[in-house]
């Protein structure tokens, strides 16, 4: 009887055990239900398996003449799970020689010992990720994936790596500013990087990663994966050959004038594509870089570049005719107690309309404004506000100033406004506004939008091609354009910008020296010069304006500083464009075929084929580089052999541009010294280097 009594004292006790505990369970699962922290129950199930992103590839960025200005080329962060499940501990010992030797191989940071070393105290520790570098190129990635162990992969190797892009402009500091960079949480973006953005950065994939011991989280083999889509690319209206030639005449004159700034920009007439922009200011350590894009964002007073405009409101509205005739005595006038001055000493008496423009007289401007639109002042502001002066022109680089044309009434607003606007004062335009402005005369009225980008391409199929953007049809009567384009090349043939004068060719433009700050005699004076028109002037194909600010040396004067600038460049276009030059039916090549330097293939047969020389250009097969020879009448091509990424490469006899695609490609860091072609490289050709490396390269 104790024995029973016993036995059931005894279930009686698991009885109330499991009751409690029970009771114990259920009130847990209320607590939690009811009113645990949810946040701390949902932290730790996302803490266990997560959703990643994935980076698509972004889109590149090419110039006009399929060069490659901007990509995204793969780094990787790479290691191993030296305490992964398939990493025995024979399979250990038996590899780690191997793969400390093969990675002191590959990074040269460690020797063979350390790497060793390392590796055996990590599998020791448990650590779960020993990490060999954090930014391995795509060609060390695939190196490092034949290692041992390492080319078993993650499950049965433990290899662990993450893939992320880095952007990269091979032709370095060329338009850099124009192509821009990506917006980021630490910068905005700006250029094309930025306007294109959502075409280029493609969309992202997702995979799913779990943690492992040592808080590190690796990708779930049979997670759901979406793959990313890569980007869009890009094709600008950039020529790199032309953006070169802007780029060093513009950092020459800055040089040379000892100036603080400058910008540069060319375009076509018809379309209003951009072909070069450039934009250099001078570091604090005497260099010019590109910082800010003072073509598109820069706006101050234009200066005498805005001439044309007062003129253009004033025939419009029938106050001058071509053949007038205006008194500009002494070359002094005062107007409410401000002198106003011709550039020219004792003036020029008493010339035509024609002539007031040539010489640029500030006399003879003012006056026939002053004279017509005293009584009238609003009617001025509002000629100009038809030629589409007061209006941004809506281009799609972020930061595009807001000109800034004062009207009767404003606060700003003076008895001396309407004379000093007239010669480009107390006005806030930006070089690129007055450059479309100048264009539309080229183009007989027709204001086009500037525009920078061509095409968008993907995986080379054409998605979207962008047409040129009227502005305004009409910005004033045909007959006023026949009167004025005459002007304009007069005042390169006969005025102040005869010393760019071309006997190939006829330009037509307009020089501009303003005074910065002008007014202000508390102030230093400043000045800004430029030189804005278009070529040929007898059939407008490329306009172009450049703008240099403070010069401080050699001159100051639109013609002497801006003005050859734009001869370098128009000079540069029309000896390569063939479309400036008319050949007979009967051309022959010549008794001595033409010599060419160094480079691609398909470039140096369009020139070839242009010049209707015969070459071997059907059976070179795939090369890219090639080495043109001379054989008789005909051009013979012999490849030249870039395989080899370990020795520096020959870029001897190449030109600038295609020099720089080479050595960028062998992660070389080109420093350029002189213009033509290369004539000495250091270090030499077939010499040992190590990525990033700086190599010079003399060109003559």
């Amino acid at each position: 009887m104790s024995d029973r009594t016993n036995i059931l004292a005894k279930l009686n006790i698991v009885y109330i055990l499991l009751m409690a505990f029970g009771f114990l369970i259920i009130g847990k699962i209320v607590y939690y239900q009811f009113f645990y922290d949810k946040d701390i129950i949902n932290d730790a199930l996302k803490t266990t398996r997560i959703y990643t992103s994935i980076e698509p590839i972004r889109g590149d960025i090419y110039s006009s003449d399929g060069k490659l200005l901007a990509t995204s080329v793969a780094y990787f962060e790479a290691g191993v799970d030296l305490n992964c499940d398939a990493l025995t501990q024979q399979i250990f010992d038996e590899n780690i020689d191997s793969l400390a030797l093969c990675l002191a191989q590959l990074f040269n940071n460690k020797t063979t010992q350390e790497f060793k070393t390392e590796m055996i105290d990590a599998r020791d520790s448990g650590s779960r990720y020993y990490r060999f570098s954090y930014n391995i190129s795509y060609s060390e990635f695939k190196e490092l994936s034949t290692f041992p162990v390492l080319r078993k992969g993650r499950i049965r190797g433990g290899f662990v790596y993450q893939k992320s892009f880095k952007r990269e402009k091979p032709f370095g500091e060329l338009a850099r500013r124009t192509i821009g960079t990506v917006a980021s949480p630490r910068r905005i973006g700006v250029g094309l990087e930025d306007a294109y953005d959502e075409y280029l950065r493609g969309v992202e994939g997702y995979t799913v990663k779990e943690r492992i011991p040592g808080n590190l989280w690796m990708p779930v083999e049979d997670a759901q994966y979406v793959e990313p889509k890569d980007g869009i690319d890009l094709i600008t209206t950039i020529d790199i050959g032309l953006q070169d030639v802007a780029e060093n005449a513009l950092e020459t004159q800055l040089r040379k004038h000892d100036a603080e700034y400058g910008t540069v920009v060319l375009m076509e007439v018809k379309t209003g594509k951009v072909k070069a922009i450039a934009n250099l200011k001078k570091h604090p350590e005497g260099f010019y870089y590109e910082e800010l894009n003072f073509a598109v964002g820069n706006a101050t007073d234009p200066g005498s570049t805005f001439k044309l405009a007062s003129i253009v409101v004033a025939i419009e509205d029938g106050y001058v005719k071509p053949d007038q005739i205006v008194e500009t005595g002494n070359g002094t006038i005062v107007y409410y107690g401000r002198k106003m001055k011709d550039s020219h000493e004792g003036g020029y008496g008493k010339i035509s309309l024609q002539r007031v423009f040539e010489v640029s007289s500030n006399v003879g401007i003012s006056k026939i404004i002053r004279d017509n639109y005293k009584d009238k002042q609003s009617q001025f502001v509002e000629g100009l506000k038809r030629l589409n002066l007061d209006k941004p022109l809506g281009v799609c680089i972020k930061g595009e100033a807001l000109p800034v044309i004062h009207k009767p009434g404003d606060p700003e607003w003076s008895g001396l406004s309407l004379t000093q606007m007239s010669i480009g004062y107390e006005l806030q335009i930006s070089p690129l506004q007055i450059l479309a402005f100048y264009n539309a005369i080229a183009n007989n009225g027709i204001m086009v939008k500037p525009i920078f980008a061509e095409a968008l391409t993907y995986r080379g199929e054409v998605v979207k091609v962008f047409e040129p953007e009227v502005i305004n049809p009409q910005i004033c009567s045909q007959a006023t354009i026949d009167i004025v384009k005459p002007m304009l090349e007069g005042v390169v043939e006969n005025g102040t910008a005869l010393n760019i004068r071309s006997d190939n060719y006829k330009i037509a433009g307009k020089t501009g020296t303003a005074q910065i700050n002008y007014g202000n005699d508390t102030l230093p004076t400043e000045y800004h010069a430029s030189f804005v028109g278009y070529f040929p002037a007898d059939a407008p194909e490329y306009s172009c304006i450049v703008s240099i600010y403070k010069p401080r040396r050699r001159g100051f004067y639109g013609n002497i500083v801006a003005g050859p600038v734009f001869k370098e460049i128009a000079d540069k276009v029309y000896a390569t464009n063939p479309k400036f030059h008319r050949f007979t039916s009967n051309f022959t090549v010549a008794q001595t075929v033409p010599y060419s330097k160094d480079g691609n293939k398909d470039e140096t047969e369009k020139v070839y084929n242009w010049l209707q020389i015969v070459t071997n250009y059907n059976n070179m097969g795939q090369t890219e580089w090639i080495k043109p020879n001379i054989d008789g009448h005909k051009i013979k091509y012999n490849p030249i052999n870039y395989s080899d990424k370990t020795k520096v490469p020959n870029v001897i006899n190449m030109g600038l541009k295609d020099a720089l695609v080479i050595l960028e490609t062998y992660g070389l860091k080109p420093v350029v010294e002189g213009r033509g072609k290369v004539v000495r490289q250091s270090p030499a050709p077939n010499s040992s280097f190590n990525k990033n490396d700086n190599i010079t390269i003399t060109l003559k």
